[in-house]
């Protein structure tokens, strides 16, 4: 079975229901931590009573520094909203850590920014190094993988779309909510990663729901891909894609014809004008609710409450 971990400002605690166990160790980082999962196993057996949970504040249980890797259009459902066809093939973009925020922290709106989405994911926090070349198999994933944390990558649609690039569009600070709980698996838990499913309300209203299984490129073969070019190291964090559901969709093929015979400007102007119109993009006062579970509740990541605030 999985430990819940989650990270305060006074240390690390292990989750065994509605309490949590101090953790006793000297590591700062999540991936000292890592290093140190016989400290968390002593606190998993523990009798110690512990604290109430809703005691504690929880920060987000990836620390920062770190590399923050995403992967782009990875589930079926997100790409038929997207309006993509045929075979996707894998594509990765980096997000700032600075965007990492912790799981009741407000996503702040920046003043500039008038579309800003949601995207729940499922976050792999690494806990070994993956150098360049290596190939991952399924079997493999508990050599590399330590455990899960829901993410939330959140995005400015004008600034991704204009610009034509993701960097910025989804760095700004608190554009990564990560949380409550770093979930170690044991090896045998990683049989039980397409179960997990991900559900994203806003104001209570279910915007996202899929499980693993609409992923297009899965953990093991996203790691092969992504080791072509790039290293991570314990502490990392990669986004594995976000099912359908998000704000912003695709228009419709008449329009985006139209569209496509318009200046730059011109075009811009005009989607932005209808998608003004649509009331799915997040607005101060909202209040997003994400989970990440398997129905069995074997492996469960929490549950992540971000409000939504405008830039001071």
């Amino acid at each position: 079975m999985s430990t819940n971990v989650l990270r305060t400002a006074d240390g690390w605690w292990v989750v065994r229901g509605d309490r949590a166990v101090p953790v006793d160790t000297k590591a700062v980082t999540t991936a000292e931590l890592l290093a140190d999962r016989g400290a968390v196993r002593e606190a998993a057996l523990s009798g110690e009573a512990g604290t109430p949970v809703a005691d504690l504040a929880a920060l987000s249980p990836v620390t920062t520094p770190c590399r923050v890797v995403a992967q782009m259009v990875n589930y079926r459902s997100h790409a038929r909203d997207s309006g993509f066809k045929g075979d996707i093939p894998a594509t990765f973009f980096r997000k700032a850590s600075g965007s990492v925020s912790g799981p009741g922290d407000a996503v702040v709106r920046p003043s500039h920014v008038k579309f800003l989405d949601y995207e729940i994911e499922l976050g792999l926090v690494m806990g070994a190094p993956l150098p360049v070349g290596t190939v991952v198999e399924e079997r493999d994933l508990p050599s590399y993988v330590a455990g899960l944390v829901i993410t939330n990558d959140v995005s400015a649609r004008e600034v991704q779309l204009t610009k034509t690039q993701f960097y910025e569009s989804k760095s700004y600070p608190t554009f990564t909510p990560t949380g409550p709980y770093l979930s170690l698996l044991e090896p045998e838990d990683f049989a039980h990663l397409l179960d997990l499913r991900l559900t994203l309300s806003v104001n209570g209203e279910l915007r996202q729901d899929r499980t693993l299984a609409d992923m297009i490129v899965r953990p093991a073969q996203a790691l092969t891909l992504l080791a072509r070019f790039q290293t991570l190291d314990a502490g990392d964090l990669l986004l594995t894609g976000t099912p359908g559901g998000t704000a912003l969709k695709a228009p419709p093929k008449a329009v985006e014809k139209i569209g496509a015979l318009l200046p730059p400007t011109v075009k811009w102007k005009a989607f932005f004008k209808s998608q003004a119109r649509n009331p799915h993009y997040l607005n101060p006062g909202d209040v997003i609710t994400a989970t990440i579970a398997t129905p069995d509740g074997r492996i469960d990541l929490g549950e992540q409450r971000t409000p939504v605030a405008d830039a001071n």
